[in-house]
């Protein structure tokens, strides 16, 4: 068995968890998602639980296995409370609005950046530098938080840029005259 697959998912009473042939169909508060399991894998809906079986002892079911039980637990999660990325910009003159579906960025290059956010994504932007990120979809605010920061990720010698607000930047020294 998967160590993570034969765990059971819990269903929290504000969420609904529907499964229709291979689909897996989650509602919440947050919002809906659905994701199609993996050809090895089967889920059931079963009292307040969510259980992933599949078929086969190889190791490639046993980690389409895990891998489901993985996300169907953090569709669960995402309904429910959501997942949050928090971004700051550093540097003179950077900053970052919301406007309108467009956030807004402006990182010292000759131009703003406009990048829009998806659906079921809610971007805010608090003292210009400080951008959160929330949404249901782990995956979906993962990749928004990696998007915008990858248009000018930070750099070792004077730190500027775009981070994580846990990351920490390793600062190199710079050339010396002799």
């Amino acid at each position: 068995m998967s160590r993570i697959g034969k765990l059971p998912v819990a269903v929290p009473p504000k969420v609904k968890v529907e499964v229709k042939g291979r689909k897996v169909f989650v509602e919440g508060p947050k919002g809906k998602l659905d994701f199609e399991l993996p050809h090895r894998t089967t889920a059931k809906v079963d009292g307040g639980n969510v259980i992933v079986s599949r078929d086969g002892d190889d190791a490639e079911a046993k980690a389409l296995h895990g891998l489901s039980r993985a996300i169907v637990n953090n569709m669960v999660k995402g309904v429910s409370d959501g997942f949050v990325k928090k971004l700051e910009i550093q540097g003179v003159g950077f900053k970052a609005a919301v406007q309108g579906k467009n956030v807004n960025l402006a990182l010292g290059y000759s131009h703003p950046i406009n990048y829009p956010i998806p659906d079921q994504i809610k971007v805010t932007v608090e003292e210009n530098t400080k951008v959160t990120i929330e949404g249901p979809s782990k995956q979906l605010v993962g990749l928004v938080a990696a998007e915008i920061r990858s248009y000018y990720p930070p750099e070792p010698y004077k730190g500027k840029g775009v981070r994580y607000s846990d990351e920490k930047v390793t600062r190199k020294e710079g050339k010396t005259v002799q």
